[in-house]
């Protein structure tokens, strides 16, 4: 079924980033228990109930040293994901970006804010870097809304932050098991009563050293800046 936001409620999302009534811990390494709130994009029941911005913890987590991430006490292996990418090709994302700084986000194209602002973000913060650190990243997207984001819908969307940023798809069951692997909640898009559509998701970016292991996740309120500060630390093993 072909997910769609009802016309009577053009671009509503009146939920927050990071809002939601659901909060599940998730084991990431051994050590490292993160609760995570997904962020609830579309849908009115959150606002309603006139909750506040949930709280996001990283148990045993700290800012790194030097870093404006937060820093993993556990580092986190790249997971060997096998996907579909905006070419309709298969995209294994352990080899496709192996010896590169990958950072992953979860998100979907239909979410005006969230998603849309942290794909801006990230590009803003690499235009602030040079072109051989450039070159060195790559950007992966992964859609939360298979049913409307084809490859061709992601490929025309993060064009406009970056061209060189990677959109993968894929079933919402392929996706969903691949998120757990990543420790990130996401939850099949689910229509509300009033026809609008809800699609639940984490929203922070792993960032994977260019040896495979994420150290560093960012959160809300990471800014271009923090980006371009962290980035070519991140490069060098930070």
């Amino acid at each position: 079924m072909r997910l769609s936001r009802s016309p009577s409620h053009p671009g509503r999302h009146p939920r927050r980033p990071h809002l939601g009534t659901r909060r599940r811990p998730v084991a990431v390494g051994l050590a490292l228990l993160v609760a995570l709130v997904a962020a609830g994009c579309g849908g009115s029941a959150s606002k309603a109930a006139g909750q506040g911005p949930a709280i996001v913890s990283l148990d045993d987590a700290s800012p790194g040293p030097g870093l404006r991430g937060t820093t993993l006490a556990t580092p986190m292996p790249k997971p060997d994901v096998a996907l579909t990418d905006m070419s309709g090709h298969p995209y294994r994302l352990r080899a496709a970006t192996a010896g590169k700084l990958t950072l992953v986000y979860f998100g979907y194209t239909h979410c005006p804010d969230v998603c849309p602002t942290t794909m801006a973000d990230i590009a803003a913060g690499l235009s602030q870097t040079s072109e051989a650190v450039r070159r060195q990243v790559s950007v992966v997207f992964v859609t939360t809304d298979p049913d409307r984001d084809t490859p061709a819908v992601l490929r025309s969307w993060l064009t406009q932050f970056d061209p060189t940023f990677v959109g993968l798809t894929g079933t919402t069951a392929q996706i969903t098991a691949d998120a757990d692997k990543f420790g990130i909640p996401v939850e099949p898009p689910r229509r509300e009563a009033d026809g609008s559509w809800v699609v639940d998701h984490g929203s922070q970016v792993t960032a994977f050293n260019p040896d495979g292991l994420a150290r560093t996740v960012y959160l809300a309120g990471v800014t271009p800046a923090d980006y371009a500060h962290d980035i070519p630390m991140l490069l060098k093993g930070a």
